[in-house]
């Protein structure tokens, strides 16, 4: 094999394996009790104070508070392997996180996908809808926030346009997503 293919064959391994990375740090992972569940947690919080856990799920709401804290509601949601919560509609309740720092709203709004390594500090009692409702309560050492994606469906691809700009039309699309690829003139 000629080295240019053992190059081209090595970062292609290394770009990969490392897309499929967790993304929390080993450190932390290495604190988490992996037989400790969340409905086991939610059931009683205070029982299990000091335990390290990942959580991840849908955000709720984000506050800042006047300390400069944030708190985050989260709507769980199982992890796969990298660390991502699951689209299913499956979910053990909700849980709340503590970030020492002020997080931008903005960008930790409603919907967005987080996951987060964090120290049960115990519980807290919340209304939710006209009940009260237990939340674990967590201090994070680490969050990560998932990138938005964008599904731009295409029914009946191609589409052919015509750009003025440079003169020849273009396509997009084939039901996947926005493709878009301009054609050259003979």
């Amino acid at each position: 094999m000629s080295s240019r293919f053992q190059l081209f064959i090595f970062l292609s391994l290394f770009f990969l394996l490392s897309g499929c990375a967790h993304v929390i740090s080993k450190d932390l992972r290495g604190k988490v009790d992996p037989s400790l569940s969340f409905r086991e947690v939610i059931q009683n919080p205070n029982a299990h104070q000091g335990k390290t856990v990942i959580w991840g799920g849908d955000i709720v709401k984000t506050i800042n508070q006047k300390d400069g804290t944030t708190l985050i509601e989260v709507f769980q949601r199982p992890i796969g392997r990298r660390g991502e919560p699951r689209g299913t509609s499956a979910s053990e309740g909700r849980f709340l996180v503590l970030a020492e720092k002020y997080l931008d709203p903005y960008l930790f709004k409603q919907g967005r996908k987080i996951t987060v390594a964090g120290e049960i500090l115990g519980e807290e009692i919340r209304t939710l809808g006209e009940m009260d409702y237990r939340y674990a309560l967590l201090t994070s050492k680490q969050i990560y926030l998932w990138k938005e994606y964008y599904y731009y469906p295409t029914p009946y691809p191609p589409y052919y346009y015509y750009d003025p700009w440079w003169g020849y039309p273009y396509w997009w699309g084939f039901g996947f997503g926005v493709h878009y690829h301009r054609h050259h003139r003979h």
